[in-house]
């Protein structure tokens, strides 16, 4: 039996063992290195030297001839590249591995950011200086420390702002981690998970096991650097008046959605403001210090209607109003430094809210980083007038409301709880910092938590020039205030039709609540057809809105009104005359005085609700 002797075969991509005889032929090696190496035999050459001398071919010369002992070491040298010499399976994961990176990138270039993002994404962002008379000693070509353009993340100079920033914008911030030498190549920014990662089959699944692979990292609460938002602001006194009108009237508290737009912030460097066109109020019921919202069946019509008039949900506003004196027309200060400014309840509704209406974001892995989404409370301010006040929560805040960790203190608005874990749920420790009476950073677990770690304040403002989205100096009645005798219907779509006769039909037709009303009106909704009003509102184009103003539906909507516009001046004369009924038309179409629904001529009863109709 011939005697095994090992040679070791040395190449790119490692050093190799190759059993074999001094008998066996060269041929027969060659062989075995392809197989052992996964190539052609075509794809490589093997030399006894370094420096390729002493080259092996395919030939019948046995091992001994060549002079190859037991020990010795070859070299081998890819003929097409590195890449020929990958195993089967590294060959084919290479490719798959490039392809996969390949089909991310592109799907990360395919999100569809806003476009205010990619507004601010193109701008230099740079806070340019004069230069100094008294420090600058150059030419007036030059620059030096004390006039070269400042980056838009620069923290003293958004100190020294007034009214100082205590948080950059979000493009900023994107701006400083890809400022470094490698332009964020590797920047990633990452959503926080409170929740056990899947897929770990080392162990039985929660609560019968856990390890440091699927577990979730502890989360030490910190003030976030950046937001998203660094302005809020009402287009007018109007919207805001208007929506504070059902405290005034009914007592009660109030809550509704902000319509609006994504505009650049020139305040603050790559700033964004989110500026209010539109308020829109969902059913709820609410009391004097609480608010329940109800499910709303139109939520995808508003929705609709609001992106065909370039409109966006940006933000959400409620009240905390408690008057003090009705003369006076002052209300208490109750959110403050010594109580709170927004409670654990309303901090996790903010959350639930943003976490609902995500920021797109190419840099995450998840495609969407953070909210824009924004809270409004309406509550009494130092003076005792009605201040309105900006806020968001964090990005940990959002993480810990979206995975159910987090809950609010019975009775203490101030504080929230996080959850303990338990058979059902993991939750990872929370924790905070907070100095001592004697100036020392001491941690704490979030049981309780003040929430102050999680809100970030926004400023609020309305314009010294109101501007207007829409135009309409009338007043047509707001959606769900039935409560206060302002109903949504054909009379008082006649009442307001009737106010100014004068007034041009675009201005007429451009208020936000009219045209909710007509598209979602159980008798002559105008959805498929109003797109032509909308895109005139929105353009401000009058042609388009009297082209529209000739169509048929808008001649059936007129018809109506006139029909059920001149019934309650009927009504009044036959009360006035002290008569038991009044006098019917068989000729025209009636709208039932209980339910508004369009009756055909000639019935006495309604169809709908079969009451009487007088």
């Amino acid at each position: 039996m011939a005697e095994t002797i090992i040679i070791r075969v040395q190449s790119p991509e490692g050093m190799k063992r190759i059993p074999s005889t001094k008998r066996e032929t060269a041929a027969s090696f060659l062989k075995k290195v392809a197989k052992e190496f996964g190539c052609s035999l075509s794809g490589f050459s093997i030399y006894q030297n370094r420096n390729k001398t002493g080259q092996i071919v395919s030939q019948n010369k046995t091992l001994s001839l060549l002079k190859i002992k037991h020990g010795d070491m070859l070299f081998l040298y890819p003929s097409g590249g590195i890449r020929d010499m990958a195993a089967p399976h590294s060959s084919m994961s290479a490719p798959s591995e490039a392809s996969s990176s390949l089909s991310h990138s592109r799907s990360m270039s395919q999100i569809q950011v806003d476009d205010i993002d990619q507004y601010l994404a193109k701008q230099d962002g740079k806070i340019y200086r004069n230069r100094d008379a008294q420090l600058c000693r150059h030419g007036a070509m030059g620059k030096c420390v004390h006039c070269v353009p400042l980056e838009p993340f620069d923290e003293d100079y958004l100190n020294h702002l007034d009214p100082p920033v205590k948080h950059m914008s979000f493009h900023a911030y994107i701006r400083k981690l890809t400022g470094g030498a490698d332009k964020g190549k590797f920047v990633a920014l990452e959503n926080i998970s409170c929740k056990i990662r899947s897929g770990c089959e080392g162990h039985p699944p929660w609560p019968d096991g856990i390890c440091t692979k699927c577990q979730p990292s502890a989360i030490t609460l910190s003030r976030q650097k950046y937001r998203h938002v660094d302005n809020i602001m009402f287009e007018n006194h109007t919207i805001a008046d208007r929506f504070l009108d059902f405290w005034r009237k009914a007592g009660s508290q109030r809550m509704g959605y902000l319509y609006g737009r994504y505009t650049e912030h020139k305040d603050i460097p790559l700033g964004i403001r989110a500026e209010v066109a539109a308020i829109y109020e969902p059913p709820q019921i609410g009391t004097q210090n609480s608010l329940e919202l109800l499910e709303d069946p139109k939520e995808a019509m508003v929705e609709e209607i609001a992106a065909r008039l370039g409109l966006y949900k940006v933000g959400w506003i409620f009240t905390d109003l408690l008057s003090e004196d009705m003369r006076k027309g002052t209300v208490w200060y109750t959110r403050n430094k010594d109580s709170y400014f927004l409670s654990a309840e309303e901090c996790i509704m903010a959350g639930y809210f943003q976490n609902k209406h995500p920021n797109p974001c190419r840099l995450s892995p998840d495609g969407h980083f953070g909210s824009k989404f924004v809270t409004v409370v309406a509550t009494g301010g130092p003076d005792n007038q009605v201040h309105f006040e900006g806020y968001q929560v964090s990005n940990q805040c959002m993480a810990l409301v979206r995975d159910e960790c987090l809950l609010p203190c019975r009775h203490a608005p101030e504080l929230g709880y996080v959850k303990e874990s338990s058979t059902g749920q993991y939750v990872p420790d929370v924790f905070y910092k907070d100095k001592d009476k004697f100036g020392n950073d001491i941690t704490f677990l979030a049981r309780p938590l003040p929430v102050e770690y999680l809100i970030i304040d926004i400023t609020t403002t309305f314009p010294k020039d109101p501007v207007y989205t829409f135009t309409s100096t009338c007043r047509f009645p707001i959606e769900n205030r039935d409560m206060l005798g302002e109903t949504q219907d054909f009379h008082s779509l006649a009442s307001y039709l009737s106010q100014s006769p004068s007034e041009c039909f675009l201005a007429l037709v451009s208020d936000f609540h009219l045209l909710l009303f007509l598209v979602t009106n159980e008798v002559m909704p105008l959805r498929e057809s109003i797109g032509l009003l909308l895109d005139a509102v929105k353009t401000s184009n009058e042609e388009l809105a009297h082209t529209w103003r000739k169509s048929e539906q808008w001649a059936t909507i007129e018809q109506l009104c006139g029909t059920v516009g001149g019934q309650p001046s009927i009504a009044d004369d036959y009360a006035a005359m002290g008569e038991a009924s009044i006098p019917t038309s068989s000729s025209a179409m009636w709208s039932c005085p209980h339910c508004t629904f369009m009756n055909q001529p000639g019935t006495e009863l309604c169809e709908m609700c079969s009451l009487p109709r007088s």
